[in-house]
């Protein structure tokens, strides 16, 4: 383990599904040391995708997290990483690694650019405020762009790139990088890419060299003055040091993302890519200090990264192992975590004995004794601890932000096949809700089946697939059916009295509320506010009205769908000395609210999806006369290699079965990707016929 925080690194590989993100791990851990044969994924043997569906599928769907330590300039570093999946029905997975790392690798294939998934972690990684390396892989395929790719990621992405290394040919002449830094050609042997060589830079690449270091100086020169004053003077007498010193300051502070080149699967390019890693990415103690909240006393706080301040640590994701239980992955922002310590949890306000600590290559664990500040390692022997909980010090509790999760927007009906798998199927689910906070299950109250809901087809299909293999349950599967969700467009105020007289002591509530709808479709679950003056209604009692509004919000008006967003402000009620209590005052908000939404002019939100489809020329009328027919709306297209590319909207209800489709009219042709997007309300025809369907229709099984 290096005790020294500077020489560790938590990274994060992040890319569109096919960019070659996997492989590009794979010969991290290669060239690393931690594996001495490098596992392919066409060929389902890569270390990472260790999962038997990721093998089956030649994908990654759940992320992964191992360590590798590098010899740079002499110096052991530390990296920690997390490969991640590339397919949006698990952005999730995504979205808990970028929470507790420092930096990010993105890659991009060389070919397709920055595909929809890449601009759905991008945004991921602004939102947690990573700095990001740029990795244009796949330069030796027919069709890669380098400098095509280069332009995408500025403007699609709307950040400032800057190329460090170009490209020594394309497609089948790719030989090699140039790093406009050390202004050297970097080749590589045909063994594996054990030993590469830099040399002079060949003349017919020199003119092209030049050009871009000018690019790379002017770049640096925008932001600092010193270094432009010396770049003008004598432009030979920048050292490479002084470069990667300037470089590294404006990656950290976001201002600029180097991009980098190569192919992984050829074995070029990959161990400067680590290099950079370690030159560029920030450290634990580059980061700010995390801040939390004191539970005992409601203060915010902070924790640096340090290993004699006190214990505060994040839960990101929880796993079943066959061998070893549940295990919590963690990351330790500050303090040492050790195995048989005491540790408060703040969301159950709990002590948690840590029974054994792991640090995780894949699927596979390494016992410790502790992991210190800027660790990332898994907890094992606990009794209650889901993803998103804070670990912290006893003594000095703490509650860090939690991550917050995508609604799901697709559901499927599910049954064990016989009642002797009923439980284990009940428990098997449990499990991967555990696992997957993008997974929701409910217990239909009418039928009594079971309604798994997450975030795609692939996402329920997956799950269903590890609830025969991994968990050997046989069930039945019903069709899949969207998650619609409800909202009010009205506001109106509601008066409600709740009384009840069992002969003893009674039950007495009385309240006023004004509902609103909230101004945007984005979700924002309840916004309570409290306008009591004068104490009408003891604030003891305030807690008891929230929980009973937000209960209310889990069946709408319509059909019982979810409410998505609505504001409530409480605005006047009354008591009774003996009588009124907080169960009578959460039944009477839980009431006034069922009441009140009936009248809000209440509306259906339905899913949708942001479309991307590459086609020929020659199938493009057919495939926007289609998407038309699905009540989709074409947004703009292009022309990417040859083919065209339509960006569009439509609604989830509308997809079911479009990949089937699309192969058909374009006889194998077009290729299509979607992400979700946003909630939209439902025109009222279908709307009407929405809840003629739902409201008669029993869920049945196939």
């Amino acid at each position: 383990m290096i005790d020294t925080l500077k020489h560790i690194r938590n990274i994060g590989i992040m890319a569109h599904i096919d960019a070659g993100k996997t492989t590009t791990t794979e010969r991290i851990l290669f060239y690393s040391g931690i594996i001495h044969k490098m596992g392919e994924v066409h060929e389902g043997a890569a270390t990472m995708d260790w999962m038997k569906q990721e093998q089956e599928r030649g994908i990654t769907i759940t992320s992964a997290a191992t360590t590798i330590y590098w010899n740079y300039n002499k110096q052991i570093f530390q990296i920690n990483i997390i490969d991640t999946p590339g397919h949006v029905d698990f952005t999730v997975e995504v979205e808990r690694s970028l929470r507790v790392l420092d930096g990010a690798v993105a890659v991009f294939c060389g070919v397709g650019g920055v595909e929809p998934q890449s601009e759905t972690v991008w945004r991921q990684a602004d939102k947690y405020k990573v700095p990001r390396l740029a990795f244009v892989n796949k330069l030796d395929r027919i069709g890669a762009d380098f400098f095509g790719v280069v332009a995408e990621i500025e403007d699609k992405l709307k950040t400032n790139p800057v190329v460090i290394q170009i490209p020594m040919g394309l497609e089948d002449e790719f030989e090699g990088i140039i790093d406009l830094i050390t202004f050297k050609a970097i080749t590589w042997d045909n063994d594996e890419g054990i030993k590469f060589f830099a040399n002079d830079i060949p003349k017919k690449y020199l003119e092209e060299a030049q050009e871009w270091r000018e690019k790379l100086f002017d770049k640096l020169s925008d932001f600092d003055d010193q270094f432009m004053e010396k770049y003008l003077d004598s432009p030979q007498n920048l050292s490479v040091e002084e470069i990667n010193v300037l470089l590294r300051k404006l990656t950290l502070n976001l201002k600029l993302t180097p991009v980098l080149c190569g192919s992984s699967l050829k074995n070029k390019g990959v161990q400067p890519l680590i290099d950079a890693v370690t030159q560029y990415l920030p450290s634990p103690i580059d980061v700010n200090a995390v801040t939390g909240i004191n539970p005992h006393n409601q203060k915010e706080e902070t924790r640096e990264t340090d290993f004699n301040k006190p214990l505060s640590s994040l839960v990101f994701k929880i796993a079943n192992n066959p061998f070893v239980g549940s295990l919590a992955y963690v990351r330790v922002y500050s303090g040492i975590l050790k195995s048989g310590s005491i540790v408060y949890n703040s969301r159950t306000d709990k002590k948690e004995r840590i029974a054994n600590l792991y640090r995780m290559h894949a699927n596979k664990q390494t016992l410790v004794d502790e992991l210190k500040a800027g660790d990332i390692g898994a907890i094992v022997g606990f009794k209650d601890i889901k993803t998103g909980d804070t670990l912290s010090d006893n003594s000095h509790p703490i509650a860090l932000e939690n991550i917050i999760f995508p609604e799901p927007v697709i559901s499927v009906a599910v049954e064990a096949k016989t009642q002797a798998d009923t439980e284990k199927l009940v428990s098997a689910l449990r499990k991967l809700e555990d696992e997957d906070p993008s997974l929701q299950i409910q217990i239909n109250e009418e039928t009594g089946q079971t309604i798994m809901s997450g975030m795609g087809e692939l996402h329920l299909d997956i799950l269903a697939d590890r609830l025969i293999n991994e968990f050997k349950v046989v069930c039945n599967q019903g069709k899949p059916t969207v998650t619609y969700k409800e909202a009010i467009t009205k506001t109106i105020e509601h008066h409600e009295i709740f009384k009840q007289q069992t002969g003893g002591k009674g039950k007495f509530a009385d309240l006023t509320i004004r509902i609103s709808p909230c101004k945007d479709d984005e979700f924002k679950g309840l916004v309570f506010e409290n306008k009591i003056r004068g104490g009408a209604i003891p604030k003891e009692f305030i807690p008891a009205i929230e929980k009973g509004l937000t209960s209310a919000m889990s069946n709408g008006p319509l059909v019982g769908y979810k409410i998505n967003s609505l504001k409530v402000e409480l605005i006047d009620g009354a008591t009774h000395s003996v009588d009124s209590d907080a169960l009578a005052f959460e039944i009477a908000a839980r009431q006034a609210l069922i009441n009140a939404t009936k009248n809000a002019a209440p509306v259906l939100l339905e899913p949708i999806m942001k479309i991307e489809i590459t086609t020929p020329d020659e199938y493009y009328g057919d495939v926007v006369s289609d998407l038309n027919k699905r009540r989709g709306n074409v947004t703009k297209s292009d022309v990417k290699n040859g083919l065209r590319v339509i960006y569009g909207l439509v609604p989830l209800s509308e997809t079911f079965g479009y990949i089937t489709q699309l192969r058909s009219m374009s006889s194998g042709r077009a290729n299509s990707s979607m992400e979700f997007i946003h909630f939209e309300h439902v025109p009222n025809e279908i709307q009407q016929k929405i809840i003629d369907t739902v409201t008669g229709r029993i869920y049945f099984m196939n």
